[in-house]
């Protein structure tokens, strides 16, 4: 494992991938503070821990953010890793979703990341050591229909944190941003209550313990983008070359 710190922070630790990692992490003897909204979901991720402490907290609040980085660093000692795993996913056509449900999208996916970055990270670059990574996606790579608000949540986590990395790629902070296919979580049943898009419905699903080795692997190979999953980098390599085919296909998928 490429973690050899103590205290990592982890948004959207109750549940999925980030459920998953904070209790990895503290099976290999780290200290974890977790924060999402979902009090139940993080009781059950420290369940058998006295090293996973709970944040009840709306990452879209940067005030709030901030008070709890301050704190968990009062508390807890130096953060060495941030995993931003926060994330809502409904879907639906753009025209037909409350624009109040598009910019929650927004708040929480790509929102949410700034307030954590801008938070947790000068503390961090003024030790200068620690890993912070960002989630986005394969549809912030490849957008498709009916995928539009959660697709340009993540296609602007992907240019934020490449642009946090160059500006801190000489601090010796490790910096990675994951782009997952579709992962087996919560998350994904929130895409199932609204509408799931065939195309991606289609392709590789992954587990978390899948797209969390594939993180490790990027951070100890200094990579900035990790793209877990067989059929992932030929989906990067398909959207830069072929993208006419790409939407030929979604189009065909859906049937408009």
């Amino acid at each position: 494992m490429a973690f050899t710190g103590q205290l990592a922070v982890i948004t959207g630790g109750g549940s999925g991938v980030g459920q998953a990692w904070a209790r990895q992490l503290a099976k290999e003897g780290a200290t974890v503070a977790i924060l999402d909204v979902n009090n139940e979901g993080m009781a059950e991720t420290a369940s058998g821990f006295d090293t996973v402490h709970r944040f009840e907290i709306d990452i879209t609040d940067s005030d709030a953010v901030a008070g709890v980085f301050k704190i968990i660093e009062s508390s807890l000692g130096p953060i060495e890793r941030v995993i931003n795993a926060a994330a809502i996913m409904p879907f639906g056509r753009l025209v037909d979703e409350d624009p109040r449900v598009t910019n929650k999208v927004m708040s929480v996916n790509y929102g949410g990341l700034a307030n954590v970055a801008t938070s947790a990270l000068p503390p961090m670059l003024e030790r200068g050591y620690g890993d912070f990574i960002s989630f986005s996606s394969m549809t912030g790579i490849i957008p498709g229909l009916l995928m539009g608000a959660y697709a340009s949540s993540k296609a602007a986590v992907q240019h934020y944190s490449e642009i946090l990395y160059h500006e801190n790629r000489d601090s010796g902070l490790r910096f990675c941003c994951v782009c997952p296919p579709a992962v087996a979580t919560p998350l994904w049943r929130q895409a199932e209550v609204t509408v799931v898009p065939k195309l991606p419905a289609r392709g590789e699903t992954l587990t978390p313990d899948e797209v969390i080795a594939e993180v490790e692997r990027c951070l100890e190979s200094g990579k900035v983008f990790a793209y877990p999953g067989k059929q992932t980098k030929f989906g990067v390599m398909m959207r830069r070359l072929f993208p006419g085919l790409i939407w030929k296909a979604s189009h065909e998928a859906e049937g408009f």
